[in-house]
């Protein structure tokens, strides 16, 4: 007699939570790698050293809700091999800087030319052609800059301010950072001066419920107020 399977559902969303948390870097020195990361101001969560054949290292960007890994027999890759890792920032200039002060190389701001797919210049997707400095037009997820780590696995900067329609849930939208949250206070103000001078120059008593639906709506990639 052969057990019933239980009923297969209408392709649909995910009703189970499935958080992606740890990408696995692969390195050929354990305590270089340690060095970088740690330099970078990124925070140290774990170094665990069984003594033997096994030891994994990880470390979790600011405000980020994914961490990375690396160590001895945590990963077959080849060390380098890992590119095109992104790190979202809201302020691509501000990034950059922090990581310079800290003694990192990073490149100069970038972004894509016309045909972002075929190029010389890095073998992996947003860096293949680069045209000098940041978008013209200052879009979102349009402005790179990237720095590698010793082994040579590539990071990658990424400018985000307003997010395209239905890539996060609107009904949790939430701030990773202190820096984050004050960047998108600084878009809405600039934002709400235009509105209040759009309506003749006058104080906007709801301003705080302006401010919020802004930073919300920018967030979730919903229309922005006027």
């Amino acid at each position: 007699m052969t057990q019933a399977q239980p009923a297969r559902k209408a392709p649909g969303p995910a009703t189970v939570d499935m958080k992606f948390e740890i990408v696995v870097i692969p390195v050929s020195n354990i305590d270089r790698a340690k060095e970088f990361y740690a330099k970078l101001g990124w925070r140290l969560d774990a170094d665990y050293d069984n003594g033997s054949d096994f030891r994994v290292i990880q470390f979790t960007p600011p405000g980020s809700g994914c961490s990375v890994i690396f160590g001895k027999n945590v990963t077959p890759a080849a060390p380098g091999s890992a590119q095109g890792l992104y790190l979202i920032v809201s302020d691509l200039e501000a990034a950059r800087k922090e990581l310079i002060e800290r003694g990192v190389e990073v490149s100069e701001a970038f972004h894509g030319g016309d045909n972002v797919y075929a190029g010389p210049d890095e073998p992996y997707l947003f860096g293949r052609i680069r045209v000098s400095g940041p978008d013209p037009e200052h879009r979102s997820y349009r402005s790179f800059a990237s720095f590698k780590d010793p082994d040579g696995n590539g990071w990658i900067f990424q400018e985000l301010t307003t997010r395209l329609p239905g890539r996060i849930d609107s009904d949790v939208t939430s701030f990773a950072s202190t820096n984050d949250l004050i960047g998108a206070l600084k878009r809405a103000a600039n934002a709400h001066g235009e509105h209040e001078a759009r309506t003749g120059g006058q104080r906007d008593e709801n301003w705080p419920e302006w401010y919020a639906a802004y930073m919300v709506a920018e967030q979730s990639g919903k229309e922005l107020p006027q």
